[in-house]
Protein backbone atom coordinates (compact mmCIF):
# COMPACT_ATOMS: atom_id res chain seq x y z
CA UNK A 1 0.00 0.00 0.00
CA UNK A 2 2.14 2.83 -1.04
CA UNK A 3 1.72 6.14 0.57
CA UNK A 4 2.91 8.10 -2.34
CA UNK A 5 0.65 11.17 -3.40
CA UNK A 6 -1.64 11.33 -0.12
CA UNK A 7 -1.94 14.14 1.89
CA UNK A 8 -0.07 14.29 5.48
CA UNK A 9 -3.92 13.15 7.26
CA UNK A 10 -4.03 9.95 4.52
CA UNK A 11 -0.83 9.30 5.49
CA UNK A 12 -1.22 8.71 8.82
CA UNK A 13 -4.73 6.99 8.57
CA UNK A 14 -2.40 4.46 6.14
CA UNK A 15 0.17 3.74 8.81
CA UNK A 16 -2.71 3.11 11.28
CA UNK A 17 -4.29 1.01 9.05
CA UNK A 18 -0.62 -0.66 8.25
CA UNK A 19 -0.77 -1.41 12.34
CA UNK A 20 -4.68 -2.86 12.40
CA UNK A 21 -3.48 -5.08 9.63
CA UNK A 22 -1.20 -6.67 11.85
CA UNK A 23 -3.82 -8.12 14.19
CA UNK A 24 -6.38 -8.94 11.52
CA UNK A 25 -6.73 -12.28 10.18
CA UNK A 26 -5.18 -13.00 6.71
CA UNK A 27 -7.98 -13.14 4.54
CA UNK A 28 -9.50 -10.04 5.79
CA UNK A 29 -5.94 -8.16 5.07
CA UNK A 30 -5.64 -9.49 1.53
CA UNK A 31 -9.09 -7.91 1.24
CA UNK A 32 -8.84 -5.08 2.48
CA UNK A 33 -5.69 -4.91 0.53
CA UNK A 34 -7.34 -5.09 -2.50
CA UNK A 35 -9.60 -2.61 -2.19
CA UNK A 36 -7.34 -0.05 -1.50
CA UNK A 37 -5.60 -0.75 -4.45
CA UNK A 38 -9.05 -0.52 -6.49
CA UNK A 39 -9.17 -3.64 -7.65
CA UNK A 40 -12.85 -5.58 -7.25
CA UNK A 41 -14.02 -7.73 -4.69
CA UNK A 42 -15.74 -10.62 -5.29
CA UNK A 43 -19.10 -12.29 -3.63
CA UNK A 44 -17.41 -14.67 -1.54
CA UNK A 45 -15.05 -11.64 -0.56
CA UNK A 46 -17.82 -9.35 0.19
CA UNK A 47 -19.20 -11.93 2.70
CA UNK A 48 -16.26 -12.01 4.41
CA UNK A 49 -16.60 -8.80 5.18
CA UNK A 50 -19.92 -9.26 6.20
CA UNK A 51 -19.17 -11.43 8.53
CA UNK A 52 -16.51 -9.56 10.41
CA UNK A 53 -16.19 -8.95 14.03
CA UNK A 54 -13.71 -7.74 16.70
CA UNK A 55 -10.32 -6.48 15.11
CA UNK A 56 -11.75 -7.47 11.72
CA UNK A 57 -14.33 -5.30 11.51
CA UNK A 58 -12.62 -2.33 13.30
CA UNK A 59 -10.41 -2.14 9.98
CA UNK A 60 -13.21 -2.57 8.02
CA UNK A 61 -14.59 0.22 8.64
CA UNK A 62 -11.48 2.31 9.23
CA UNK A 63 -10.78 1.38 5.65
CA UNK A 64 -14.09 2.53 4.20
CA UNK A 65 -12.99 5.80 5.91
CA UNK A 66 -9.96 6.31 4.59
CA UNK A 67 -11.34 5.32 1.05
CA UNK A 68 -13.90 8.22 1.79
CA UNK A 69 -11.63 10.59 2.35
CA UNK A 70 -9.55 9.41 -0.19
CA UNK A 71 -12.67 9.29 -3.11
CA UNK A 72 -14.53 12.86 -1.89
CA UNK A 73 -12.43 14.56 0.49
CA UNK A 74 -14.24 15.50 3.74
CA UNK A 75 -16.69 17.75 2.53
CA UNK A 76 -20.25 15.79 3.74
CA UNK A 77 -23.39 16.99 1.45
CA UNK A 78 -27.18 17.42 2.05
CA UNK A 79 -29.67 18.88 -0.19
CA UNK A 80 -32.92 20.68 0.93
CA UNK A 81 -35.42 18.95 0.06
CA UNK A 82 -39.43 18.34 0.80
CA UNK A 83 -41.18 14.73 0.60
CA UNK A 84 -44.49 14.49 -0.41
CA UNK A 85 -45.69 11.05 -0.68
CA UNK A 86 -49.23 12.27 -2.36
CA UNK A 87 -51.66 9.33 -1.27
CA UNK A 88 -50.48 5.67 1.08
CA UNK A 89 -53.56 3.97 -1.07
CA UNK A 90 -51.98 1.02 -2.97
CA UNK A 91 -52.80 -2.10 -5.14
CA UNK A 92 -50.01 -3.52 -3.90
CA UNK A 93 -49.56 -5.26 -0.84
CA UNK A 94 -45.91 -5.72 0.15
CA UNK A 95 -44.81 -7.58 3.45
CA UNK A 96 -42.30 -4.65 4.38
CA UNK A 97 -45.10 -1.45 3.79
CA UNK A 98 -46.32 0.03 6.80
CA UNK A 99 -46.85 2.94 4.89
CA UNK A 100 -50.16 1.23 1.91
CA UNK A 101 -53.79 1.38 2.68
CA UNK A 102 -56.35 -0.19 0.49
CA UNK A 103 -58.59 2.22 -1.34
CA UNK A 104 -61.76 1.62 1.51
CA UNK A 105 -59.52 2.27 4.56
CA UNK A 106 -60.62 4.89 6.55
CA UNK A 107 -57.21 5.85 6.70
CA UNK A 108 -55.96 6.29 3.10
CA UNK A 109 -55.41 9.44 1.57
CA UNK A 110 -54.60 11.10 -1.35
CA UNK A 111 -53.59 14.79 -2.07
CA UNK A 112 -55.54 16.91 -5.24
CA UNK A 113 -53.08 18.09 -7.33
CA UNK A 114 -53.01 21.70 -6.28
CA UNK A 115 -51.66 20.49 -2.76
CA UNK A 116 -48.95 19.02 -4.51
CA UNK A 117 -48.55 22.42 -6.69
CA UNK A 118 -48.72 24.00 -3.23
CA UNK A 119 -46.47 22.16 -1.24
CA UNK A 120 -43.89 22.02 -3.83
CA UNK A 121 -44.05 26.19 -3.83
CA UNK A 122 -44.23 26.12 -0.48
CA UNK A 123 -41.04 24.05 -0.12
CA UNK A 124 -39.21 26.47 -2.71
CA UNK A 125 -40.16 29.35 -0.49
CA UNK A 126 -38.16 27.51 2.29
CA UNK A 127 -35.56 27.08 -0.25
CA UNK A 128 -35.72 23.78 -1.29
CA UNK A 129 -34.37 22.70 -4.58
CA UNK A 130 -36.02 19.64 -4.95
CA UNK A 131 -39.33 17.96 -4.34
CA UNK A 132 -39.30 14.15 -4.10
CA UNK A 133 -42.33 12.72 -4.98
CA UNK A 134 -42.81 9.26 -4.04
CA UNK A 135 -46.32 7.36 -2.70
CA UNK A 136 -48.84 4.02 -3.18
CA UNK A 137 -50.10 2.82 -6.92
CA UNK A 138 -53.63 3.97 -6.92
CA UNK A 139 -56.27 1.81 -8.59
CA UNK A 140 -57.54 2.63 -11.56
CA UNK A 141 -55.02 5.34 -11.92
CA UNK A 142 -54.65 7.37 -15.40
CA UNK A 143 -51.43 6.58 -16.86
CA UNK A 144 -51.06 10.29 -17.54
CA UNK A 145 -51.29 11.18 -13.82
CA UNK A 146 -47.50 11.08 -12.91
CA UNK A 147 -46.82 13.67 -16.51
CA UNK A 148 -49.57 15.86 -15.70
CA UNK A 149 -48.24 16.16 -12.16
CA UNK A 150 -44.78 16.70 -13.40
CA UNK A 151 -46.28 19.85 -16.17
CA UNK A 152 -47.95 21.05 -13.27
CA UNK A 153 -45.24 21.38 -10.66
CA UNK A 154 -43.07 23.08 -13.32
CA UNK A 155 -45.32 25.61 -14.57
CA UNK A 156 -45.30 27.02 -11.51
CA UNK A 157 -42.13 26.46 -10.31
CA UNK A 158 -40.08 26.06 -13.58
CA UNK A 159 -36.57 25.36 -11.56
CA UNK A 160 -36.92 22.83 -9.07
CA UNK A 161 -35.76 19.40 -9.29
CA UNK A 162 -38.54 16.94 -9.88
CA UNK A 163 -36.95 13.43 -8.23
CA UNK A 164 -40.01 11.26 -8.58
CA UNK A 165 -41.31 7.85 -9.12
CA UNK A 166 -39.71 4.77 -8.36
CA UNK A 167 -39.41 2.38 -10.98
CA UNK A 168 -42.30 0.44 -9.79
CA UNK A 169 -44.24 3.91 -10.45
CA UNK A 170 -42.72 4.39 -13.94
CA UNK A 171 -43.72 0.82 -15.11
CA UNK A 172 -47.62 1.15 -13.27
CA UNK A 173 -47.99 4.40 -14.82
CA UNK A 174 -46.64 2.90 -18.37
CA UNK A 175 -48.91 0.09 -17.92
CA UNK A 176 -51.70 2.25 -17.13
CA UNK A 177 -51.41 4.47 -20.62
CA UNK A 178 -50.13 1.77 -22.61
CA UNK A 179 -47.21 3.39 -23.21
CA UNK A 180 -43.47 1.55 -23.62
CA UNK A 181 -41.28 1.90 -20.63
CA UNK A 182 -38.95 4.29 -23.24
CA UNK A 183 -41.85 6.11 -24.14
CA UNK A 184 -43.79 7.20 -21.09
CA UNK A 185 -39.90 7.76 -19.42
CA UNK A 186 -39.61 10.42 -22.78
CA UNK A 187 -43.12 12.04 -21.94
CA UNK A 188 -41.52 12.62 -18.21
CA UNK A 189 -38.32 13.95 -19.12
CA UNK A 190 -40.26 16.01 -21.93
CA UNK A 191 -42.38 17.73 -18.47
CA UNK A 192 -39.45 18.47 -16.60
CA UNK A 193 -38.70 14.99 -14.44
CA UNK A 194 -34.95 15.64 -13.04
CA UNK A 195 -34.04 12.26 -11.51
CA UNK A 196 -35.93 8.96 -10.37
CA UNK A 197 -35.19 7.61 -6.78
CA UNK A 198 -34.05 3.90 -7.31
CA UNK A 199 -36.25 2.52 -4.71
CA UNK A 200 -38.20 -0.50 -5.45
CA UNK A 201 -35.13 -1.90 -5.52
CA UNK A 202 -35.32 -3.90 -2.09
CA UNK A 203 -33.24 -6.87 -2.73
CA UNK A 204 -32.60 -7.88 -6.42
CA UNK A 205 -33.28 -11.24 -6.23
CA UNK A 206 -36.79 -12.49 -7.68
CA UNK A 207 -36.61 -15.55 -4.99
CA UNK A 208 -36.53 -13.34 -2.06
CA UNK A 209 -38.68 -10.74 -3.69
CA UNK A 210 -41.46 -13.52 -3.86
CA UNK A 211 -41.18 -13.67 -0.16
CA UNK A 212 -41.44 -9.76 0.89
CA UNK A 213 -43.22 -8.67 -1.75
CA UNK A 214 -45.12 -10.85 -4.21
CA UNK A 215 -46.26 -9.52 -7.10
CA UNK A 216 -44.05 -6.72 -7.25
CA UNK A 217 -41.67 -5.40 -10.21
CA UNK A 218 -39.29 -8.01 -10.79
CA UNK A 219 -35.05 -7.78 -10.78
CA UNK A 220 -35.56 -7.63 -14.67
CA UNK A 221 -38.79 -4.82 -14.72
CA UNK A 222 -36.21 -2.56 -12.37
CA UNK A 223 -33.28 -2.80 -13.96
CA UNK A 224 -34.98 -2.01 -17.34
CA UNK A 225 -36.62 0.90 -15.99
CA UNK A 226 -33.43 1.95 -14.12
CA UNK A 227 -31.06 1.55 -17.54
CA UNK A 228 -33.84 2.97 -19.90
CA UNK A 229 -33.71 5.77 -17.40
CA UNK A 230 -30.05 6.37 -17.66
CA UNK A 231 -30.11 5.79 -21.95
CA UNK A 232 -32.09 8.77 -21.34
CA UNK A 233 -29.85 11.04 -19.69
CA UNK A 234 -32.42 10.50 -16.74
CA UNK A 235 -30.08 10.07 -13.83
CA UNK A 236 -31.33 7.60 -10.73
CA UNK A 237 -30.46 7.41 -7.58
CA UNK A 238 -29.91 2.98 -6.12
CA UNK A 239 -30.20 1.69 -2.82
CA UNK A 240 -30.57 -1.87 -1.05
CA UNK A 241 -33.41 -2.75 1.67
CA UNK A 242 -31.92 -4.71 4.40
CA UNK A 243 -32.21 -6.29 8.10
CA UNK A 244 -35.05 -8.55 7.30
CA UNK A 245 -34.95 -11.99 5.71
CA UNK A 246 -31.80 -11.84 3.02
CA UNK A 247 -28.64 -13.46 3.51
CA UNK A 248 -25.22 -11.55 3.43
CA UNK A 249 -25.00 -13.25 0.21
CA UNK A 250 -27.66 -11.51 -1.82
CA UNK A 251 -26.92 -8.06 -0.43
CA UNK A 252 -22.96 -8.78 -1.88
CA UNK A 253 -25.00 -9.80 -5.52
CA UNK A 254 -26.74 -6.94 -4.90
CA UNK A 255 -23.85 -4.59 -4.46
CA UNK A 256 -22.03 -6.45 -7.80
CA UNK A 257 -25.60 -5.69 -9.60
CA UNK A 258 -25.60 -2.39 -8.74
CA UNK A 259 -21.82 -1.48 -9.88
CA UNK A 260 -21.87 -3.38 -12.95
CA UNK A 261 -25.44 -1.63 -14.25
CA UNK A 262 -22.85 1.36 -13.11
CA UNK A 263 -20.31 0.74 -15.14
CA UNK A 264 -22.98 -0.13 -18.38
CA UNK A 265 -25.11 2.69 -18.10
CA UNK A 266 -23.43 5.67 -15.53
CA UNK A 267 -26.37 7.09 -14.53
CA UNK A 268 -26.44 6.65 -10.67
CA UNK A 269 -26.05 9.70 -8.92
CA UNK A 270 -25.57 7.63 -4.81
CA UNK A 271 -25.72 4.61 -3.44
CA UNK A 272 -28.53 4.36 -0.10
CA UNK A 273 -28.75 1.43 2.41
CA UNK A 274 -31.94 1.26 3.72
CA UNK A 275 -32.38 -0.25 6.76
CA UNK A 276 -35.77 -2.63 7.55
CA UNK A 277 -38.11 -0.38 9.57
CA UNK A 278 -40.05 -3.36 11.53
CA UNK A 279 -42.42 -1.73 13.84
CA UNK A 280 -45.31 -1.54 11.98
CA UNK A 281 -44.64 -3.17 8.91
CA UNK A 282 -47.04 -6.61 8.24
CA UNK A 283 -44.38 -9.40 7.72
CA UNK A 284 -42.88 -9.16 11.28
CA UNK A 285 -46.15 -7.44 13.04
CA UNK A 286 -48.54 -10.27 11.54
CA UNK A 287 -45.64 -12.69 11.51
CA UNK A 288 -46.03 -13.67 7.71
CA UNK A 289 -42.21 -14.16 7.56
CA UNK A 290 -40.01 -17.53 9.49
CA UNK A 291 -36.99 -15.72 10.50
CA UNK A 292 -37.31 -12.15 9.63
CA UNK A 293 -35.29 -9.74 11.89
CA UNK A 294 -36.06 -6.59 13.35
CA UNK A 295 -34.20 -4.45 11.08
CA UNK A 296 -30.08 -4.23 11.08
CA UNK A 297 -28.22 -4.33 14.19
CA UNK A 298 -25.88 -1.00 14.43
CA UNK A 299 -22.76 -3.08 13.75
CA UNK A 300 -24.54 -4.34 10.61
CA UNK A 301 -25.39 -1.06 9.43
CA UNK A 302 -22.05 0.16 9.93
CA UNK A 303 -20.33 -2.58 8.00
CA UNK A 304 -22.77 -2.13 4.93
CA UNK A 305 -22.36 1.21 4.76
CA UNK A 306 -18.21 0.59 5.11
CA UNK A 307 -18.73 -2.22 2.61
CA UNK A 308 -20.73 -0.12 0.08
CA UNK A 309 -17.37 2.40 -0.24
CA UNK A 310 -15.32 -0.86 -0.40
CA UNK A 311 -17.28 -2.19 -3.23
CA UNK A 312 -18.46 0.81 -5.00
CA UNK A 313 -16.09 3.63 -4.66
CA UNK A 314 -15.22 3.76 -7.79
CA UNK A 315 -18.22 3.58 -10.01
CA UNK A 316 -20.77 5.05 -7.52
CA UNK A 317 -18.64 7.70 -4.92
CA UNK A 318 -21.37 9.09 -3.29
CA UNK A 319 -22.77 6.92 -0.11
CA UNK A 320 -25.60 8.56 1.62
CA UNK A 321 -26.82 7.53 5.01
CA UNK A 322 -30.57 7.78 5.72
CA UNK A 323 -30.50 9.94 8.92
CA UNK A 324 -34.69 9.27 8.80
CA UNK A 325 -33.60 5.36 9.17
CA UNK A 326 -30.94 5.91 11.60
CA UNK A 327 -31.28 8.60 13.55
CA UNK A 328 -29.00 11.57 13.59
CA UNK A 329 -26.34 10.06 16.58
CA UNK A 330 -25.92 6.67 14.19
CA UNK A 331 -25.62 8.50 11.50
CA UNK A 332 -22.25 10.17 12.41
CA UNK A 333 -21.14 6.97 12.77
CA UNK A 334 -22.00 5.99 9.39
CA UNK A 335 -20.16 9.01 7.89
CA UNK A 336 -16.89 7.69 10.09
CA UNK A 337 -16.83 4.27 7.75
CA UNK A 338 -17.66 5.13 4.75
CA UNK A 339 -20.73 7.54 3.84
CA UNK A 340 -20.51 10.64 2.67
CA UNK A 341 -23.81 12.59 2.36
CA UNK A 342 -26.59 12.88 4.37
CA UNK A 343 -29.42 12.94 2.09
CA UNK A 344 -31.99 15.87 2.46
CA UNK A 345 -33.99 18.07 5.03
CA UNK A 346 -36.85 15.75 3.77
CA UNK A 347 -39.69 18.74 5.34
CA UNK A 348 -42.44 15.66 5.42
CA UNK A 349 -41.75 11.86 5.24
CA UNK A 350 -44.19 9.62 5.40
CA UNK A 351 -43.23 6.19 4.40
CA UNK A 352 -40.90 5.42 7.29
CA UNK A 353 -42.61 7.37 9.88
CA UNK A 354 -45.85 5.13 9.43
CA UNK A 355 -43.47 2.07 9.39
CA UNK A 356 -42.88 3.29 13.04
CA UNK A 357 -39.30 5.37 12.66
CA UNK A 358 -38.73 7.41 15.48
CA UNK A 359 -36.59 9.83 13.96
CA UNK A 360 -38.87 12.84 12.67
CA UNK A 361 -40.11 14.61 9.40
CA UNK A 362 -37.44 17.64 9.32
CA UNK A 363 -34.29 18.00 10.19
CA UNK A 364 -33.19 21.86 9.83
CA UNK A 365 -30.30 22.47 7.38
CA UNK A 366 -28.40 24.67 10.74
CA UNK A 367 -28.97 21.40 12.26
CA UNK A 368 -27.17 19.24 9.96
CA UNK A 369 -24.61 21.40 9.57
CA UNK A 370 -23.67 21.16 13.33
CA UNK A 371 -23.61 17.71 12.77
CA UNK A 372 -21.25 17.30 10.44
CA UNK A 373 -18.69 19.98 12.11
CA UNK A 374 -19.16 17.40 15.22
CA UNK A 375 -17.33 15.16 14.06
CA UNK A 376 -14.63 17.20 12.20
CA UNK A 377 -16.22 17.96 9.07
CA UNK A 378 -17.08 20.21 6.68
CA UNK A 379 -20.75 20.93 5.74
CA UNK A 380 -21.87 21.00 1.98
CA UNK A 381 -25.22 22.18 0.66
CA UNK A 382 -25.69 20.19 -2.99
CA UNK A 383 -27.98 19.94 -5.72
CA UNK A 384 -30.01 16.86 -6.53
CA UNK A 385 -27.18 15.61 -8.65
CA UNK A 386 -24.54 16.37 -6.49
CA UNK A 387 -23.41 19.80 -8.04
CA UNK A 388 -21.87 21.74 -4.91
CA UNK A 389 -24.00 25.06 -4.30
CA UNK A 390 -22.34 26.20 -1.43
CA UNK A 391 -19.23 25.14 1.25
CA UNK A 392 -19.67 26.15 5.35
CA UNK A 393 -16.44 26.46 5.89
CA UNK A 394 -17.11 28.61 9.44
CA UNK A 395 -20.00 29.24 11.56
CA UNK A 396 -19.90 32.65 11.92
CA UNK A 397 -20.32 33.29 7.88
CA UNK A 398 -23.26 30.46 7.52
CA UNK A 399 -25.78 32.58 7.45
CA UNK A 400 -29.52 31.56 8.06
CA UNK A 401 -32.09 29.05 5.27
CA UNK A 402 -35.16 29.87 5.96
CA UNK A 403 -35.64 26.29 7.04
CA UNK A 404 -33.20 27.96 10.42
CA UNK A 405 -36.34 30.07 11.12
CA UNK A 406 -38.53 27.25 12.02
CA UNK A 407 -39.23 26.65 15.57
CA UNK A 408 -40.66 22.96 16.95
CA UNK A 409 -44.38 24.94 16.61
CA UNK A 410 -44.27 26.59 12.67
CA UNK A 411 -43.00 22.60 12.02
CA UNK A 412 -45.90 21.86 13.00
CA UNK A 413 -47.26 24.02 10.07
CA UNK A 414 -45.75 21.64 7.66
CA UNK A 415 -47.86 19.20 8.79
CA UNK A 416 -47.58 15.31 9.50
CA UNK A 417 -48.18 12.17 8.35
CA UNK A 418 -50.35 10.86 11.84
CA UNK A 419 -52.23 14.35 11.11
CA UNK A 420 -52.76 13.91 7.03
CA UNK A 421 -54.32 10.65 7.09
CA UNK A 422 -57.34 12.13 9.73
CA UNK A 423 -58.11 14.74 7.29
CA UNK A 424 -61.21 14.45 5.69
CA UNK A 425 -60.68 16.28 2.33
CA UNK A 426 -57.72 14.16 1.87
CA UNK A 427 -59.95 11.37 2.04
CA UNK A 428 -58.72 9.00 -1.02
CA UNK A 429 -61.58 8.72 -3.62
CA UNK A 430 -60.87 7.40 -7.07
CA UNK A 431 -62.90 9.90 -8.39
CA UNK A 432 -60.44 12.84 -6.83
CA UNK A 433 -57.43 11.53 -8.44
CA UNK A 434 -59.63 10.74 -12.13
CA UNK A 435 -60.89 14.52 -11.43
CA UNK A 436 -57.59 16.55 -10.85
CA UNK A 437 -56.28 15.46 -14.24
Amino acid sequence: MPANNLDDSLSQSLKSIELLFKKTAPIITRILERSLEGKDLSVSQIINLFLTKGVDYEALLTVGNFLRKQTVGDIITYVVNRNINFTNVCVKRCGFCAFSRTADSQEGYHLPLEEIVRRSVEAHNYGASEVCIQAGLPPNMDGRYYIQLCRAIKKIIPNIHIHAFSPEEILYGSKQSQMTIREYLKELKDVGIGSLPGTSAEILDDDLRKQISPGRISTAQWIEVITTAHSLDIPTSSTLMYGHVETVKHSAQHLLLLRDLQRNSGGFTEFVPLSFVHTEAPMFSHNKQLGIKAGPSKSEVLKMHAIARLVLNQDIPNIQVSWVKEGLVDSKECLNCGANDLGGTLMNESISTAAGSLHGQLVRPRDLRRMIRDIGRIPGRRSTLYKLIRRFDSPETDGEDPLDKLDSEQQKLLGSYHELIKIDRFRFSSKKILSSL
